[in-house]
C-alpha cells in the first residue's frame, strides 16, 4: 500500500510560533510512519512558507535557514509547490525564473498553526478551496472559536453561563474617559482585558483600579480591534479534552491549571514551572459531568471537528462552572492540558493522532461526494 502524502504546516505568524513548533514536532513523532509520510512546511514569522527536511530541524531551530520554499497550490490540483530559491534568474522585465521546480501530491494537511492565521479559520480557508482534506475545524468553526467575541455570542444562544463582559472598540479609545465610563458604569473591579483575536492569553491583563484598565486596554488594542472586558472570576481553571464529530464527538475527563502568577498568561504557561497541570483533580464528580456536557454543548454549536480544549472556572463560593473559552487546536507540548486527558481517557496520542487524518478523509469525503 503506498503511504499517503501528510503535510504538517507549522510555525506561523501569530505569538506562539515558538509554541507551534515545539507542538509541531511532537505530533510528527506520533504520525504512523508506515501508513504516511510526513511532510513538513515551516512559515516563519515574517511569513516565508519553508520546506524542511526533517523533524530535528523543527526541534533545534535551523529549519528557518532552509533556502527551499514549499506553498500549496490554490487550485484543486492538491500540490505543494516547491523550488529552490538560490536557482533563480531575472528576466530585464523584472520576471523571476527558478530552474528547479517541481510539486508534491498533497493528500492531507495538518495545521498544527496556534492563534491567528493558523486557528482563525485563515488556513483552513485555503485548503478548502483546493479541495485538500485537514485535520481539525472548518474555516467557520475556527474563526467563530478564535474570536471570543463571537464565541460568547454562540454560547449565549445555547444557554452556557459566563463571564459578563462588555465589549469595546480599538477606535473607542481615542475618548478613554468615555469608554472607562462605560466599563465603570457595568463592571466592578477587578475586570480582566482581553484581546478578542489573540491566542495563549497574550495580551491579556487584569485591572484592580482605573489606572490598570487604562494600562490594559492599550495592551489589547495592540493585538486586536476588538476588546472584552469581562467580570473577574474567583474559581480554579478547569480544562477538558473534546475529540471526535457531531453525536461522535465525546468529551473527556477535566484538568486543572494551577498558575504561577496571578493568572494563567502566556508567561506564566510557558516560562514558569511553578505551574502546574493536575489530572483528575478533586472535584465534584457531578460538578465534573456538568464540564463534560458544556464542553460538547458549545463545541456542537460552533460546529467543532476533530478536536479542541474547552476551558471553564469553576467558582470558588459557588461552585458555578463558568465557560471561558475553546481552542481548536490545543498545545502538544510537553505541558499541553489535551493530550495528558485524551491518554487519561483511553486515547494516547500514537492513536488519535492517526486517527484524526483518517476522520479528514471521511469529512472530505463527505463534503464533496
Amino acid at each position: 500500500m503506498d503511504k499517503k502524502n501528510v503535510v504538517v504546516i507549522f510555525g506561523g505568524r501569530s505569538s506562539e510560533h515558538e509554541v507551534s513548533c515545539i507542538s509541531a514536532a511532537t505530533v510528527i513523532a506520533a504520525i504512523d510512519k508506515e501508513k504516511y509520510n510526513p511532510i513538513l512546511v515551516g512559515i516563519t514569522k515574517d511569513g516565508k512558507w519553508l520546506l524542511v527536511d526533517k523533524v530535528e530541524n523543527i526541534r533545534d531551530g535551523s529549519w528557518r535557514k532552509s533556502k527551499v520554499s514549499a506553498v500549496i497550490s490554490p487550485d484543486k490540483a492538491r500540490e505543494l509547490i516547491i523550488r529552490e530559491k538560490d536557482e533563480m534568474t531575472v528576466s530585464p522585465e523584472g520576471r523571476k525564473y527558478y530552474q528547479n521546480v517541481y510539486s508534491i501530491k498533497i493528500d492531507v494537511a495538518f495545521p498544527v498553526l496556534h492563534g491567528l492565521f493558523g486557528e482563525d479559520g485563515t488556513i483552513q480557508g485555503l485548503l478548502e478551496m483546493a479541495l485538500i482534506p485537514f485535520v481539525g475545524c472548518g474555516h467557520l468553526s475556527s474563526a467563530i472559536t478564535m474570536d471570543k467575541f463571537f464565541t460568547k455570542v454562540i454560547a449565549d444562544s445555547v444557554n452556557i453561563d459566563q463571564a459578563a463582559y462588555v465589549p469595546v472598540r480599538s477606535y473607542e479609545l481615542a475618548d478613554m474617559d468615555k469608554v472607562v465610563r462605560k466599563i465603570e458604569a457595568e463592571r466592578e473591579y477587578p475586570v480582566f482585558i482581553k484581546p478578542s483575536n489573540a491566542g495563549s492569553s497574550v495580551g491579556i491583563s487584569k485591572a484592580h483600579n482605573r489606572e490598570e484598565l487604562i494600562e490594559g486596554l492599550k495592551l489589547a488594542a495592540k493585538h486586536d480591534t476588538k476588546i472584552l472586558v469581562e467580570e473577574a472570576i474567583n474559581g480554579r481553571e478547569i480544562e477538558c479534552a473534546v475529540y471526535g464529530f457531531g453525536d461522535d464527538a465525546f468529551a473527556s475527563g477535566v484538568g486543572e491549571i494551577v498558575a504561577a502568577a496571578e493568572f494563567y498568561d502566556y508567561d506564566a504557561k510557558y516560562n514558569n514551572a511553578a505551574s502546574k497541570t493536575i489530572i483528575d483533580p478533586d472535584i465534584p464528580e457531578e460538578k465534573v459531568e456538568e464540564i463534560r456536557k458544556a464542553a460538547l454543548k458549545i463545541y456542537r454549536a460552533c460546529d467543532g471537528f476533530g478536536m479542541s480544549r474547552v476551558d471553564f472556572f469553576l467558582e470558588n463560593e459557588t461552585n458555578r462552572v463558568v465557560f471561558n473559552e475553546i481552542n481548536t487546536i490545543p498545545g502538544h507540548t510537553s505541558i499541553s492540558m489535551y493530550p495528558m486527558l485524551m491518554e487519561k481517557a483511553g486515547h494516547p496520542m500514537s492513536v488519535y493522532i492517526n486517527d484524526m487524518i483518517e476522520m479528514a478523509y471521511k469529512r472530505h469525503n463527505y463534503k464533496n461526494a
